[in-house]
Order: C-alpha cells, then structure tokens, then sequence
C-alpha cells in the first residue's frame, strides 16, 4: 500500500499552496489532499434526488430533481416533485408543537454589509418561501419524545421504517423548523431540556442497538438510483465462476511449531510433493500456511501423520546449519458450504459465508505465492515492472493486488496494481553509505547515524559472503556498542578473550578493512554471534514496513503513478501473466476466471449550483467537470479581519517583502469579500525559526496591549522557510492551544511569486478559519435537499488515524467534526483526542465519570458539538448523520455498535427520551475498485486527464449483492487513476432512498472549503482527517511524529472533563492532548 502525500505535510509548511487540492480552474494546479491516488483534487456533483422512502427493490423514485439545464439560473428551476399542496410520497411528519415565527439568526444571505459585524448577518433563503409563517398553534400529528421506546438489547435489529405522515408543505419555512428565540441557560444540559422538541422527537422508531454482531443486520439496498445520466464504464473486476466441488477442510498441527508461515509452508511443499501421488490420493491441497488445508473432494483418511525433514535457511545460535524433523498431522474438519455462499450472491441469505470465501482466496493465492514476494493481500516481483531506486538504499517493487469478492454479478476477482518498498540487495556497507549519504570511511559515525542504522536494519535478513557458496542467512538483531577492532568474545569456558578481526583472519583468511564500523549483531543477546558488515549482504526480497522519508514517499508516488489507459492495460496484462485457465489450484477447485474487466452501468449525477454573495458579478455558479473559480465572484459570508499581526522566519524574505506580501493577501482578501483591515496591529517581525515559541508569545502580548480591552487578535499571517522542520507543528501547537489564536502559513516561494491563484486560495483558506463561509448549496438556501432541509439536521465527519507502523508507542488521534451551520451545512467545528495505539473505535465519542461534588458527570466530543449546534443555530438537531471514515470491513459491526450506542448515549444525556434518528455511513478510500472509462477515446466521457467523469456512481454489478453501498467518483482527476470513494450504509433510521444520500454526499463534496473544487470524499470526513492530522502537532516533542500515516487527530476541547480511554481492551494510559482554546474550537482552524 503506498501511503500517499499528505495534505498538509510540515515540509511543506503545512499550508503553503493554500491547500495542494487548490488548483486554478485551468486544472494546472496538483490536487488532492492526503486522499487521492496520484494527488487527485475536485470531482463531480449533482442535483439532489428525491428519496423514494418505500425499501422495496427498483421502486419507482417520485419526486425527482432534475437540476437546472444548461445554463438556466437556479431560481427559475423547475423542482419536478409535487406542486402546491400535493406532499412528496415520503415528506417527513409534521412538527408538534408551537411553530413560532422567524429562526432566531435570519442573515441575509451574502456576507456582512460594510461595517456590519457578522453576527448579526440576516439571512434570506433563496428560493421560495411556502406561505408566510404562521404563529398559530401546533399541527398535531406528530408523536412527543415522552412516548419514545427505552433502548433494549434484542436479538434481531431491524432498520426502523417509517410511517406515512400528512402533508407538509414541500419547502418547510424556516418558521417550521425553529424556536421563537433562543434562551441561554446556564448548564449545557438545561440548554437542552428548556427547548420543547417542536418536532417531537421523529416518530421513526428509533430502534434498539442490538447487543451483539450476531444481531446486527445492515440495512438492505433501498432499490438503485435512478437520477443522472446513463454510461458504462469497466472495472477492474472479473468474474469468478462458482465452482461445484465438493470442498472439505482440514485442521493441520505441525510440530515442533514455528511462527513463519514461510517454513509452514516449505513443510507442506515438500509433504506434498513426497505424498501427493500416494496417500494424498492425488489431490493438490490448498494451504493458507496455519493451521487450515482445503482439498476438492475428501483425502483418503480421516487423520493421518506424516513427518518431513526440512533443512534451515537460517543459521541456529551454534552456527550450524540444521535439518529439522517435523511432524503433521491432518484431520478432517469440515465440508466447506458453497451452498451457502451462492444463495448470498443471490441475495437470499444476509451473511456472507466467511469461510467458503476465504478457501476460494487461499486457493487463488497459492500459485502466486509460491511464485512471487506476497505482501498483506499484494504479490511483489523485481519481473514486473521495473525496480526503481527511492533512495536511501530502498528500491520500489512492483506487483498486484488480488482478492476475492461477493459481488452483485457473482463471485469477483479484483485485481489492481500496487508497488511498495523494498530493502536493496546490497553489501550493508554500500546500504550504510546510501542511508547516511556519504562515505562511511571518510569519518567515524555519531551517535545520531547509529541510531539511524541500528533502526534501519533491525530484523532485516543478511546472507554472509566471505565463505564461498556457504551462503548461510542470519537476522541482525542489533550493532555491537564498539568498533570491530575493540570487539572481543570467549572461546572457552575459561573466559579466553579472542578479537574478532583475530578470529576472522585466523578461520577464514578474511581481513577486515572497516574495523572502526561496528558490527552486526545476529541470533539471541544471550547468545550474541558478531559480524562484520563487509562480509554481510542483504537478502533479496525483504520489503521495508517502516516510514518513508518525504523524497522516498514523492519518488514512490511518481512509480505508482499511472493514466488511466495504462493501468488498464496493465491490470489486463497481470491477469494474462497469472493465466487462471492454466493456474493447476484453479484447475483443481474448479476456478474460472472471466479474463476481461467487468462492464458496468453507472450514472453521472449533475453538480449542483453553488451560491455566491449577490454583491458579486456573479451570484451563483455551476461548476463544470469538478471545477469553478472566484472569478467575478465574492464569498457568501465574508468574515472580518480587523486586528492581524505577521511574524516572518524566512532569513530570505526582507522585511519590505513581507510587508507588500502581506498588503497583497488582504487585497485579495477584501476582493475575495471579506472585511479585512489592511494595516496590521503591528508591522511585520522578522525571527529566528528556533525561538518561535519565544517570539509568538511576546508579539502577540505586545499587540494585545496595543488593542482596546476585549478585543481579540483575529489572524495571525506566519511567513516560513520551505524547508521548516518542526516549525510548522511547533506554531500551530502554540497557537491553538496556547494563545487561541488562528494562524495562516506561507511558504517563501509563495511569498516571492505572489501568484493571484495562489492569493485567491489562501483567501478561502483565511475566511474559514475566521468564522465566514466561502459558499453555499443552491438547494440548502431554498431547502430542498431532501432529509436534510425538512428539519435541523448534523452532519458528523469522524476519523481515527494511526502512528505509522515503525512506532510501537505514540497513540492513535481520533477527530470528530460537526455541521454548526443549518440548513447552509457548510461550517464544521472540530475535536480531537490521543487514544490507545491503534484503537480504532474512538473512545472518547461519550463519556461517563464521577466527581466528587456533582456526583456523576457525562461528556465527550458527540455531546459537545450537539450543544455547540444548538448554540450556533439555535435548534436541536433532529436528524444526525454520521460519515465514518477509516474503517475497513473487517471492523463494521465493531465499530458501529460501539459508536452509535455513544451517540445514541450522548442524545439521552442531553434530554430524557432525546434520540434523533441516526444514518452512519462507512467512507472507505483504501479499497482496490478502479473504474475505467468504457471507451477512452471517446471525449464526452472522461476528463482531461483521461478519468472518468466527476459524479459518477456505481451501485450495481460490483456493489454488494444485497447491502446498501455506492461506489461515488466526485472528483476529477488530476494525475494518476482516480480512487472512487465507497460508501457503505451501516444504520439508516431515516430511511434514505439511493438518490437521496448519493445526490446529498455527491453535492457536499462541491463544499469543501480549501478550493473551487469538489473532492474525493465527502467533506466532513475530509476535515475530520485534517483536524486529526493537525492534532498530531499538539503532542509533547518526544511522541510527536509530523509524518503521520494518516491525518492526526484533532486537541480535545475544553469542558470534557476527565478521561477515561478504558474501552473493549484498552488499559494503556494515553497522555491526553492539550485542550483547543474555545476561539479555536468554535472555527474551521484546521483548514
């Protein structure tokens, strides 16, 4: 797996580019954030669907938006779903309660006027207002939350449905949806009881969270989408005949018993070539190197033992070469149920058996694995595709991925290309020079370049070259603390000290040349066996798991890199070399492998129309593939500069420099719509990158005693060397979690072109972090997003990310963002906390502690952005859905049970009988599905890099035989082959329709906020990944690590309370990150 680039990356000062997915509207910028394959950015989008609530299949979908035609301007569209009175089949029910008049934060849409500070914005919502708001009373109908069902765990869980509700007007008024005024309570949960639930609480049946895996059921496929326009395109799937043997399983005992699957399988190699004729009845078993072997069709015993004498690769602590005796035993244990897994594919039973799957991959993976370097799920080879060199004595590999998938059209194959890192085969002293860059002999090695070796080749395998053909193999454990010259051991009992620049000469008439290197350390401590490391070479084929430098990770990127067309003629040449029809496992189990890509039928929704401030020449916008600019246009909400301050740590920027790059932002700022003061609180300060700490803190001390009493420092703009170390993460920790204080970086290339592209983009960038919005939904402002607009609605973006695999220690960083916005949907405050290394369900969602005067206390991120919403909007949410991304599907039912029980505890600790109905969507990115265009040529259905359209959606044929998934492409590309995100749906009470939830994550994607470009994945999750990433600054310097495998996660909030990270087997204490100051929290700082 290569890791990609991330977004915001410390060498790159973190933000330099104004966010690398910033390209010009001319596509020459290099998109996409730590997401995409090959750095893709924007995508597609499209207009809202309507939602058809029935689940049956194929159901007819009423109430569909088309979206505008070409050109015509969102107001005059025509909305297709019913007119007038005439409710849409599946209108939400009517709110109980007082309707009250006005929502209490009207803002005119558009950005402040002069002068008019943005809190009092008044908002109009364009489009029509159905009828004028009515103060009469409550419209019946609707149930109150105190006739809720309490939770309790039940064997079966089913999604809930919902009942049919009388009419609402198409376009609730915002006098519908919301309190006459907001009261301020003193205590977060009063907030929350004080407000009546107008709507009561959704009589959807809020169901019970099952009380294991076993009792959970995802929600089924509501019927497929029908809006958009048709197209076929190929995916990297091939049909997988099913065969009809009769497969049997076998348990395996090998002893004496070893851990590497590489000599299990040696073992089972060698039994089977010895017996296989014989007492193997002739059949050719398929392995998975444990403790399972599956036949077609039984053996001729029950259980029998066999033993096998196998010689070791390795060397043993005594030096010698040994043949070891092993002893198997195979005992039948189990037909393998094909039966099964094909009423799956036929969507007649709703698990996937598991266990005919897994025998299908075993017995694809046997040929390829004896054949090539298997990595996870992935074969490598230095025979496919060129070995290329990433620097530092690491090389790239190439191989494929391959694994077998229950799909709609039947058993799949998916296969795709992949390269990775491997060790060089080279003598350690050249793979010494190259990891330190520069001649090992020239000067003797610090403290630092031991540490780095000594780290670089612990437990990497080295074959000895000074005993001719003896080629003996050994595994280095460390490097002795002496020089090879000072280097001594016994040899014998009587403690006689021997040198082993002696005992080489004097055994093998070997001098050693580098005696002031030290030497390897290869078998047990107790038992330490020293070598040289002239005489030792690396052995082919070790691939390198720990991190990537930046240079390792761009040259590894430029590798894996590939146009569309040829990777697909790649893909297709890897299924040609692999040659299923002749592969003997195959053959044996019955396996036909289709060898062309699967055609598949696909939709490309249409983007949807974005709103601008009226100010501007142009007021509303329709991106065209993926892609708009700020041309002409003013941002929606311009936030407010007043009091800014800028402190340089480039040697190479002049003071005068700084000052007229600083001119130039709030330029552009303003032009952007923004109500920036051009002249800083204090001129521009030159500093020292090591006394940062120092410098931020008196600057800004210095201009907070210049200011009036109450007033704040809204932005401070930060100039950086390009090459800044720890810099970047060191501010960013100062700022928002000491000073509370937004920050912009810009790197000193930037501030010397001074590029109007550039300007425009930090613009975006700066107007976030300071509380304004960039843009808008058409469909949000006049409230026609289905499921969304009808009642306040959050939307959750949450992400774990992970300390790279070479560190054992540092936690794992969960960020959870939430939609402070409605019905707009477009500002995101964030939270982040450290939790146990590699914990994925995150732990601090809801919890529970006791203190010693308030008796017990609840908190956790889920409660604190539900009172953040309520405070900003003024309502409760009365819907919730949760996008999840990083889980991969060994982890579904895990992480939903654990997960929505927290949100669903966090509900009902705000307010008895308070539960919102919740829709939690799995966001995946780290898949193998490659869609291809059909016909590559063909001009009207690719991009201009040669990828399919943005808006694209896929949910048949490659799609889960009977759960509710999507595969959505709503970026384009930019370089490489574009990774469509998949969407799966774990829990729906809302009872989305296929159109619906793809339509609305499709046209969240056009409101990221960092560029005019919609991106790969749906924004919420995009920023949880950001604010995770940035969090991993927030840590002490010892278990930081700027080069995260993934995104961060983002400083805990205050007012959480105590910790608590004991969840399902957690007892490490985790350091807690330091708090996020309130200012910080409330903004989109992480942008």
């Amino acid at each position: 797996m290569v890791r990609k680039k991330r977004t915001d990356g410390s060498s790159e000062g973190g933000e330099g580019s104004g966010s690398r997915e910033a390209a010009p509207a001319s596509g020459g910028g290099r998109g996409g954030g730590g997401y995409q394959q090959g750095r893709g950015g924007g995508g597609g989008g499209q207009q809202q669907g309507g939602r058809g609530r029935g689940r049956g299949y194929g159901q007819p979908q009423q109430q569909q938006y088309g979206g505008p035609r070409e050109g015509q301007p969102p107001q005059q569209q025509q909305y297709s779903g019913p007119r007038g009175g005439q409710p849409p089949p599946q209108q939400q029910q009517q709110h109980s309660g007082p309707r009250g008049g006005q929502p209490p934060q009207q803002q005119q849409y558009g950005g402040p006027r002069e002068g008019q500070p943005p809190q009092q914005q008044h908002q109009q919502y364009g489009g029509p207002r159905g009828g004028p708001p009515s103060r009469s009373g409550g419209r019946g109908g609707a149930s109150s939350s105190a006739g809720l069902p309490q939770r309790q765990p039940v064997p079966e869980l089913h999604q809930a449905t919902l009942p049919t509700y009388q009419a609402v007007s198409s376009q609730p008024t915002p006098s519908e949806v919301g309190p006459t005024q907001t009261p301020d309570p003193p205590a977060p949960v009063q907030e929350f009881e004080q407000l009546s639930i107008e709507q009561g609480a959704p009589s959807q049946a809020i169901q019970p969270i099952p009380s294991s895996s076993k009792a959970c059921k995802f929600p089924l496929r509501p019927g497929k989408g029908q809006v958009g326009k048709r197209c076929m395109v190929k995916a990297n799937h091939f049909f997988a005949e099913l065969p009809d043997k009769d497969l049997h399983q076998y348990d395996v005992t090998i002893t004496p018993e070893v851990t590497s699957r590489g000599v299990n399988r040696a073992v089972m190699k060698q039994l089977v070539d010895l017996y296989r004729e014989t007492h193997l009845g002739k059949r050719l078993p398929a392995y998975d190197g444990r403790k399972s072997l599956y036949t077609a069709g039984p053996l001729p015993f029950v259980s029998k033992e066999f033993r096998i004498l196998l010689q070791d690769e390795e060397e043993g602590a005594g030096g010698q070469r040994r043949e070891r005796e092993f002893k198997i035993v195979i005992k039948l244990a189990a037909r393998a149920d094909l039966h099964h897994l094909g009423m799956f594919l036929q969507g007649k039973q709703a698990d996937a058996p598991q266990e005919a799957l897994q025998v299908l991959d075993i017995v694809l993976r046997e040929l390829p694995t004896s054949k090539f370097t298997p990595v996870g799920r992935s074969f490598y080879s230095p025979d496919i595709g060129r070995k290329q060199s990433l620097g530092d004595g690491l090389e790239s590999w190439r191989g494929f991925y391959q694994s077998i998938r229950p799909t709609q059209m039947g058993l799949s194959l998916n296969i795709d290309m992949s390269s990775t890192a491997f060790i060089e085969a080279l003598p350690v002293t050249e793979f010494v020079c190259e990891l330190l860059n520069r001649d090992i002999r020239s000067r003797p090695l610090s403290d630092a370049d031991r540490v780095k070796i000594k780290k670089a080749l612990r437990g990497v395998k080295v074959e000895v070259t000074h005993r001719g053909n003896m080629r003996r193999k050994y595994r280095i454990s460390g490097l002795t603390a002496v020089a090879t010259r000072e280097l001594t051991f016994p040899v014998d009992e009587r403690n006689t000290q021997k040198s082993v620049v002696e005992y080489f000469y004097e055994t093998y008439g070997f001098r050693i040349q580098h005696m002031q290197l030290p030497c390897l350390q290869v078998g047990n401590s107790n038992r330490p066996n020293y070598l040289p490391m002239e005489v030792c070479k690396i052995v082919e084929g070790q691939r390198y798991s720990k991190r990537l430098n930046e240079r390792q990770i761009t040259a590894l990127l430029k590798v894996t890199c590939q146009r569309p067309q040829e990777r697909e003629k790649d893909i297709l040449r890897t299924v040609g070399l692999n040659d299923y029809a002749k592969d003997p496992y195959a053959k044996e189990f019955g396996i036909k492998i289709s060898a062309s890509l699967a055609s598949v039928e696909a939709r490309i929704l249409p983007p949807p129309w974005l709103k601008y401030h009226d100010s501007g020449r142009e007021g509303t916008c329709l991106p065209q593939v993926g892609q708009w600019n700020m041309m002409n246009k003013k941002m929606i909400n311009g936030g407010t500069v007043s009091n800014w301050i800028c402190v340089n740590f480039s040697r190479q920027v002049p003071d005068n420099l700084a000052r007229t790059f600083c001119q130039e932002l709030a330029q552009m700022c303003h032009t952007s719509g923004m109500a920036f003061n051009p002249e800083p609180v204090l001129p521009p300060v030159s500093a020292r990158p090591e006394q940062v700490e120092k410098v931020l803190k008196t600057r800004y001390h210095d201009a907070m005693a210049k200011l009036p009493k109450g007033t704040e420092i809204d932005l401070l703009i930060v100039i950086l060397p390009d090459n800044n170390g720890s810099l970047y993460g060191d501010l960013k920790r100062i700022c928002e979690t000491e000073l509370g204080i937004v920050s912009q970086c810009c790197l000193t290339k930037h501030v010397f072109k001074m590029s109007k592209q550039y300007m425009a983009n930090v613009a975006l960038k700066i107007n976030v972090k300071v509380g304004g919005r960039n843009t808008v939904l058409v469909d949000a402002l006049s409230r026609r997003i289905p499921l969304v607009s009808d009642r306040p609605t959050i939307i959750f973006g949450a992400d774990v990310t992970h300390p790279h695999p070479g560190e054992d220690s540092s936690p794992s960083i969960a960020a959870v963002v939430a939609s402070q916005d409605w019905p707009e949907i477009t500002k995101y405050a964030g939270l982040v906390c450290a939790q146990a290394h590699r914990q994925e369900l995150i732990q601090d969602l809801f919890k529970e502690w006791k203190d010693p005067q308030k008796g017990v206390v609840t908190g956790g991120m889920i409660k604190e952005l539900l009172i953040a919403f309520r405070k900003s909007t003024g309502h409760k949410p009365l819907r919730i859905i949760f996008y999840r991304d990083g889980v991969s599907e060994g982890q579904f039912y895990q992480v939903l049970l654990y997960e929505l029980d927290a949100i669903r505890k966090a509900c009902a600790s705000l307010e008895a009988g308070y539960q919102p109905p919740v829709t939690f969507v799995v966001v995946q990115k780290r898949h193998h599905t490659r869609l291809f265009a059909h016909n590559h040529n063909d001009r009207n259905s690719v991009d201009r890099s040669g990828n399919i359209l943005p808006g694209t959606v896929v949910d048949s044929k490659i799609c889960h035989p009977t759960e509710f998934d999507f595969y959505l492409c709503s970026h384009a590309g930019i370089q490489g082959t574009s990774r469509p995100a998949h969407y799966h749906v774990l829990w729906d009470e809302n009872n989305f329709s296929a159109d619906g939830l793809q339509s609305l994550t499709n046209n969240l994607c056009y409101t990221y906020a960092r560029c005019t470009r919609s991106v790969s994945i749906v924004p919420p999750a995009y920023y949880a990944h950001l604010a995770a990433f940035r969090a991993r600054f927030y840590m002490e310097p010892e278990t930081s690590d700027s080069g995260s495998m993934a995104s961060g996660s983002m400083a805990r909030g205050g007012g959480m309370g105590g910790r608590n990270t004991r969840a399902p087997n957690v007892n490490a204490a985790v350091r807690p990150l330091p708090p996020l100051k309130d200012n910080v929290k409330r903004v989109m700082f992480y942008c």
